[in-house]
């Protein structure tokens, strides 16, 4: 069996990676093939955390002052760190239903529902094979579910962000309406946020810089690409 690249990492997935082809809410199809993918790295004995977006049912950033629904940030920013909770619980599901231990960890207590976040905690269920569901951001407005994977892996001491996206790496435009994208291998910190490519926002890309902590982009559709990642092979985008 071969040797993974990293032993413990934040597996970053947008609500949007969980609607699939629907327009909103949960492809439970798509749902089942992630928690297939996670079960096979967690068999090569990698630590598993997750964070996870909710674009698929709420996008709080959208529904502001005159781009939304007039809500005011904070309002809009909890609800939508609200909806994180309710893609964490699917996915704990779909991870139960193929004997995966899971944990559910809120930084919004919510006690009857989820364990409540806690550092220690979270390594030690890490420690003892449990996957880890981070929800519910940061826990404050303001600041989106990208700087919570970011501060979530430096806390648990993860080798790596996997951010699972719709396409195979990071480009220099959107490669669904420009043709002549370029897309890039490996990428600088500092490029990402001259450039303002649209990998994770800048406090996160600014936080992993900081830390050093590499983050790889990569096509989550493909199944099997998480192991491939884990295995080091050279697919999608390495930000270090």
């Amino acid at each position: 069996m071969s040797h993974p690249a990293y032993k413990r990492v934040v597996l970053k997935l947008s609500g949007e990676a969980l609607q699939g082809k629907r327009s909103h809410g949960i492809d439970h199809a798509v749902l089942n093939s992630i928690a297939r993918q996670i079960k096979e790295i967690r068999s090569l004995n990698v630590d598993v955390a997750i964070v996870l977006g909710a674009g698929n049912i709420f996008r709080g950033q959208e529904n502001v002052d005159s781009r939304g629904l007039g809500m005011d940030r904070s309002v809009a920013d909890y609800m939508g760190m609200l909806a994180t909770v309710i893609n964490g619980l699917a996915l704990q599901d779909a991870l139960e239903k193929i004997s995966m231990p899971t944990r559910v960890m809120t930084a919004i207590e919510m006690e009857r529902i989820a364990e409540p976040y806690i550092r220690r905690r979270a390594v030690r269920h890490l420690e003892k094979g449990r996957i880890v569901i981070f929800v519910a951001g940061t826990g404050n407005p303001y600041f989106t579910t990208d700087t919570a994977a970011a501060l979530r892996a430096m806390e648990i001491n993860a080798d790596a962000i996997l951010k699972a996206t719709k396409v195979d790496g990071v480009y220099s435009d959107d490669p669904f309406k420009v043709k002549e994208a370029k897309k890039f291998i490996r990428l600088k910190y500092i490029d990402v946020l001259k450039k303002r490519l649209k990998v994770m926002d800048a406090t996160a890309i600014s936080l992993c810089m900081d830390n050093k902590l590499p983050i790889v982009v990569f096509n989550l559709n493909k199944e099997g690409n998480i192991r491939r990642v884990i295995l080091g092979e050279k697919i999608g985008t390495v930000v270090e």
